[in-house]
């Protein structure tokens, strides 16, 4: 895909929403975290179901810390792998408790050295809290950008490394929630919406659809 396709499909994500964030509720950093935390392999309505309840609990390093482990799981048992995710949350409030006055590192080593916490949480927490332009690369991104054709790869590093290259720079603050909003509601798996696909005509995908 040449440069001037990629200026024209965010050129068109900017002007449908132009102001892109994620679908998971917070209203700090840290609310984020332990939110970005319990999403995986989850969904966004099922977790934000989940904090709904738990937060004007507990929303805090502190709070969460002293609900335990076992308290924990209460709020979130709704939750795929509610269990190893009350372990690493309850480990994760300790670290930041110890190590950085209860506060969200902005550091992706910092926050990959939390329980938990790999490289696409680490991604979400420091563009979507931190306003750093990152590319948290999950199953919707990775769709999208191999079968757009925006950016091509073999796995989630690849791609990332290459949205960063290539997506236009104007672009790299939000391109992240256009792309996961785009794979989650038009480019799905099964059988992609290109009929109501805003870059259908943009897009290198052979395999379209009518529908």
């Amino acid at each position: 895909m040449n440069k001037e396709k990629r200026q024209q499909i965010f050129e068109r994500f900017r002007a449908n929403n132009p102001n892109p964030t994620t679908e998971l509720e917070f209203n700090n950093p840290f609310e984020l975290l332990i939110a970005v935390i319990l999403s995986a392999q989850a969904t966004d309505v099922g977790v934000n179901k989940a904090t709904r309840i738990l937060y004007p609990v507990a929303n805090t390093p502190e709070a969460i810390y002293a609900l335990g482990v076992e308290g924990l799981k209460k709020y979130i048992k709704t939750i795929g792998l509610f269990n190893s995710k009350a372990a690493n949350i309850i480990k994760t409030c300790h670290i930041l408790i110890e190590q950085h006055q209860s506060q969200v590192p902005q550091t992706r080593e910092a926050l990959e050295a939390l329980p938990g916490v790999g490289r696409k949480t680490a991604n979400v927490v420091l563009n979507t809290a931190f306003g750093q332009p990152t590319m948290a690369v999950d199953t919707h991104i990775f769709r999208v950008a191999n079968r757009t054709a925006i950016a091509k790869g073999k796995d989630v590093v690849e791609v990332e490394k290459r949205l960063l290259k290539f997506v236009p720079k104007e672009f790299l603050m939000d391109a992240h929630h256009w792309l996961i909003l785009h794979g989650r509601y038009t480019c799905v798996a099964r059988k992609p919406r290109c009929g109501s696909c805003i870059i259908e005509d943009l897009c290198e995908f052979k395999d379209k659809t009518d529908n």
